[in-house]
């Protein structure tokens, strides 16, 4: 209590601290803070480095798609169209859709049309497909 009434009703001193107020600006900045981390890393800036990792082991005859500057198609040093790519890729593949198949493209090639010829494979069935990327000198 932070009065006590005596018998004489004089009010005596009480030297408690209320902690009551306390709590709750405790309590509301704890909801701040739940509130407001989260937010604070929507905007982070990614600078992604360059993979160091172990080269995977490559299969007997791998099958590489390349993706040259000037965005032309080829399966191993061959030339294809856009249109004859999943012929080709079947073909050269005897049809094995468990196939890997290597997509190499130009340091130059925009995103864009390098997910363009990964959605061809996929659209004719070869879902498994690996990035080829040069080897960092670590």
């Amino acid at each position: 209590m932070a009065a006590k009434l005596s018998h004489d009703d004089d009010l005596s001193e009480n030297h408690e601290i209320n902690v009551t107020p306390f709590i709750d600006v405790m309590l509301v900045l704890l909801i701040i803070f739940m509130v407001a981390a989260p937010l604070a890393t929507v905007d982070v800036k990614v600078d992604l480095p360059a993979a160091s990792a172990l080269p995977a082991p490559k299969p007997d005859k791998p099958l590489y798609v390349t993706i040259s500057a000037d965005r032309s198609l080829s399966i191993g040093n061959d030339a294809v169209t856009e249109n004859a790519l999943a012929a080709g890729i079947a073909q050269a593949t005897g049809g094995d859709t468990e196939q890997r198949i290597f997509l190499r493209a130009d340091k130059s090639v925009d995103y864009d049309r390098l997910m363009q010829v990964m959605n061809l494979l996929r659209g004719a069935g070869y879902l498994k497909i690996a990035l080829v990327g040069a080897e960092s000198a670590t």
